[in-house]
């Protein structure tokens, strides 16, 4: 058993507890922390399992530090749980869609309190994908030492049991249905909020462009007031080893599938600004501290993953048709390239 408290772990088994007529509930992983215990990494899914109707993969807690990224999943999961009891509305709508959840992928580092995993790897560097342009130094992922940030592992290693075990329920649950989407929550990027696409190791776009744009289209249309910026995460550095980046090019070896994988990368620079001495505190520079601030942070979130889960239900609706994708990317083309 853990010995160090975990309070994202604590409400995610409430959640599975409270929905648990209609989760199925799996451990896909155990992770060790040296001195402090063994951590389960759960993947829970709702909904028809059938490979013919749409999924969406929720995920989050990729990076320990980065609590709020498992919280809006969790929240979310939560939220589901609740309306399970009473909402017929949402039982008929998971009868055409699978959800799945993986809301703490590193509970190692988040337990221990670091970026990287319990082996000291950043899991957003660990994936068998090269930049094919230079990278930031260290931070576009670097092999010299796991002692310091954006630790790749080492060179032709397996991937970390962590990222095999996401890869293991994307490629089950998403990648073998003709259309899936999956959103990853992270926070630290300056003060916007950003929805960011693949590719991170190149400037080139990715095959389904236009479908991302009839995405960001759809989504500007129906939540207005929402202020996310959607872009290739290209458009801001290159680095290695982007695990999105690897599955997505799995996903291509079936053209006929399609796989839009999105980050959510939560502005925290603006919980700093507006709280300065956040500063001082390592979860500080990550998470909103003052809980009013993020319990709103909390709500806003769901309208994106609720829109999400909706916009893989209809996609046929918003997809654009075989004639107007050479249009949907040119359009994409002149946006962000």
């Amino acid at each position: 058993m853990p010995t160090v408290d975990l309070p994202e772990l604590e409400a995610l088994e409430r959640s599975i507890a409270l929905g648990a007529a209609h989760l199925q509930v799996r451990t896909v992983r155990h992770v060790e922390v040296p001195g402090g215990g063994c951590y389960p990494v759960y993947a829970i899914t709702l909904g028809n399992p059938s490979p013919d109707v749409p999924a969406v993969g929720f995920f989050g807690g990729v990076h320990g530090l980065e609590r709020i990224g498992a919280g809006v999943v969790l929240a979310y999961l939560h939220h589901l749980a609740v309306r399970l009891r009473w909402d017929s509305a949402l039982h008929q709508q998971l009868e055409n869609i699978r959800l799945v959840f993986m809301p703490i992928i590193n509970p190692g580092g988040m337990a221990l309190g670091t970026r990287a995993n319990p082996r000291g790897v950043d899991l957003m560097r660990n994936a068998p994908v090269d930049a094919l342009e230079p990278v930031p130094f260290l931070a576009g992922g670097q092999r010299y030492s796991p002692r310091l940030p954006w630790y790749r592992g080492l060179h032709a290693a397996e991937m970390e049991a962590e990222n095999q075990a996401v890869c293991e329920v994307v490629q089950a649950e998403l990648l073998s249905r003709s259309f899936s989407l999956a959103v990853d929550c992270h926070s630290g990027f300056g003060v916007t909020d950003r929805l960011w696409f693949p590719y991170a190791h190149t400037r080139k776009p990715i095959d389904h462009l236009a479908e991302i744009h009839a995405l960001q289209a759809i989504f500007a249309e129906s939540l207005s007031q929402y202020r996310y910026v959607f872009e290739p995460q290209s458009l801001q550095y290159l680095a290695h080893g982007d695990l999105w980046d690897h599955l997505y090019r799995q996903s291509t070896a079936q053209p006929e599938r399609v796989f839009l994988p999105l980050t959510l990368e939560m502005g925290s620079w603006l919980w700093i600004k507006k709280n300065p001495r956040q500063l001082f505190s390592r979860h500080g520079i990550f998470n909103p501290l003052i809980a009013h601030r993020q319990q709103r942070v909390l709500r806003q979130h769901q309208a994106l993953l609720e829109f999400l889960t909706r916009a893989a239900h209809g996609h046929v609706l918003w997809r654009p048709a075989a004639e107007h994708r050479a249009a949907e990317h040119a359009l994409a083309l002149q946006r962000w390239y």
